[in-house]
């Protein structure tokens, strides 16, 4: 069975973009799983649920999971690779004499449960994690300019979490928005304004980067010029 697993980044640049009603209709298309961790649960609807201020996107989540949309995993696998892919991962840079604490555990579960299952993918919006995948070149010249000194690299821990993470395909939310625009599933936005479905495109992809999902300005231009043609 194809499955994505979702980390809690996506889900929150959905929801507080008022698009999360894009999921099921995706999940149809998709033909597969939609899964969560339990670790990205906690984060995306058991803490939110406590704050009034994110009380509603928690229990708009919560919906999702209880019709099937987004479904739960958790098992064995997940619980015992979450933590050794976490302490990698954060033992791989070392600045100032410290190593870096440079990813969360609910990601690495969302890692982890991605390994167990073959996924797909995982839909991640956090950009140090998909370039210590991809491209953790670019990720340690980031750090290096963000933090205005020299980095040292654990190349035997680096080496070992590219192995582990070597299958993994990452997508982003908007790539999802993009993937729903090209299905019609935002059509229902189409209004008589001049340049419509520019405009309705332009204003949900913008709305995902400022909702939290690293791609740039020449990334949004690029999707436009391909899906309005």
């Amino acid at each position: 069975m194809k499955s994505i697993i979702f980390d809690a980044g996506p889900i929150i640049s959905l929801a507080t973009n008022n698009l999360l009603f894009i999921l099921p209709p995706l999940k149809k298309h998709f033909n597969g799983k939609f899964y969560l961790t339990s670790s990205v649960k906690k984060e995306l609807v058991d803490r939110p649920f406590e704050i009034k201020k994110f009380k509603f996107e928690a229990i708009q989540i919560e919906k999702l999971i209880e019709d099937g949309v987004l479904e739960i995993i958790d098992n064995d696998f997940i619980r015992n690779e979450s933590p050794k892919l976490l302490a990698i991962a954060n033992t791989t840079f070392k600045a100032f004499g410290n190593y870096m604490q440079i990813v969360h555990f609910a990601e690495m579960s969302t890692l982890a449960a991605a390994i167990n299952l073959n996924a797909d993918s995982v839909a991640i919006d956090e950009k140090t994690t998909r370039l210590l995948m991809e491209n953790p070149k670019l990720l340690l010249e980031i750090l290096k300019k963000t933090l205005h000194t020299s980095i040292s690299v654990n190349e035997l821990n680096l080496k070992e979490f590219r192995s582990r993470t070597k299958n993994i395909r990452a997508i982003r939310s908007i790539e999802l928005v993009a993937i729903a625009y090209e299905h019609g599933i935002l059509d229902g936005y189409i209004t008589k304004l001049p340049d419509a479905k520019r405009n309705l495109l332009e204003s949900v992809l913008w709305g995902v980067k400022i909702g939290g999902c690293a791609v740039s300005r020449d990334e949004i231009g690029q999707i436009i010029r391909m899906e309005i043609k």
